[in-house]
């Protein structure tokens, strides 16, 4: 079982210093990736800027995005800045992708949130096109850099409709979970459900299973999840207890337990995302998975 590590919800402007040796550490710890989600109307880092930022101070953690929302951004835009990323880190990225959920982005994106789905996928096809070298109708040239990686980086889909499901087997290398992940028999189906797709679709070997789950750990653990989740989803956040009531992992036992579900599960990498940008969550998150 692979353990990685990702970034608060909310990063203020300043927070380059912590982001750089979140992962400097990171990268000379246990940790397999170096997490970045991404929103465009929140306080956060734009995720490909800063995973290229990241590249350039670490060696051997792999770059993730959990979750990039690809139809916020031109295809073609898209494939080149991931190939760069690529090339920069030596073949080290791994890019996350859904359709995003709330309208707000895509207002500001501006991009039209009602056919996402359909440019999503257009936009995955497109993006195969142009890391195989292939030169676009209309165009004179193909697209560069090549990535180091061959055929591209690697596709994780996110997302719990049918239609995200479909998308593992027909496009991708995996799949990305999140929300109720703690919850065996949820996060079993979720799996069944990918494996299926990935049978129907006649693809070789399995998909890879990599879950992402907030954390926090010490005094006020409880309420530092609370507020993030609230913040980032919208709602406020109830003292003492985690958003609509799920465990969350506040607590070295349940943290432990976490992986090994996981394991048993199938799941390949489980990225914990401490909530807050405090380097001594990394130390206490480092000490829990032993």
């Amino acid at each position: 079982m692979k353990v990685g590590v990702g970034l608060p919800f909310k990063m203020p402007t300043e927070s380059w210093g912590y982001i750089s040796e979140l992962a400097r550490r990171a990268d000379a710890g246990p940790y397999s990736s170096f997490a970045a989600l991404d929103r465009l109307a929140y306080d956060n880092y734009e995720a490909m800027a800063e995973l290229a930022a990241v590249a350039a101070v670490t060696q051997r953690l792999r770059l993730v995005t959990t979750i990039l929302l690809a139809p916020l951004r031109n295809a073609g835009v898209l494939a080149k800045q991931a190939a760069t990323i690529d090339a920069i880190s030596n073949g080290r990225l791994s890019l996350g992708l859904a359709v995003g959920g709330r309208e707000d982005d895509a207002v500001v994106a501006p991009a039209n949130f009602r056919d996402r789905g359909k440019r999503f996928e257009e936009q995955l096809r497109m993006m195969r096109r142009i890391w195989a070298g292939e030169i676009l109708e209309g165009a004179e040239r193909p697209v560069g850099p090549a990535p180091v990686q061959p055929g591209g980086p690697e596709i994780l889909i996110g997302g719990t409709h049918p239609k995200a499901m479909d998308r593992v087997g027909k496009f991708a290398n995996g799949y990305v979970m999140g929300g109720r992940a703690l919850e065996a028999e949820w996060a079993k189906g979720v799996i069944t459900q990918v494996e299926e797709s990935w049978a129907a679709h006649g693809r070789e070997g399995r998909p890879r299973i990599v879950v992402t789950l907030p954390c926090a750990l010490g005094p006020g653990a409880d309420d530092a999840v609370a507020g993030a989740l609230a913040d980032y989803y919208g709602g406020a956040g109830t003292p003492g207890a985690a958003r609509q009531g799920r465990a969350q992992p506040t607590s070295p036992e349940v943290i432990r337990n976490a992986l090994r579900m996981h394991e048993e599960l199938g799941s390949d990498e489980v990225i914990f995302r401490p909530v807050t940008p405090d380097l001594e969550q990394l130390e206490r998150l480092t000490d829990a998975i032993g």
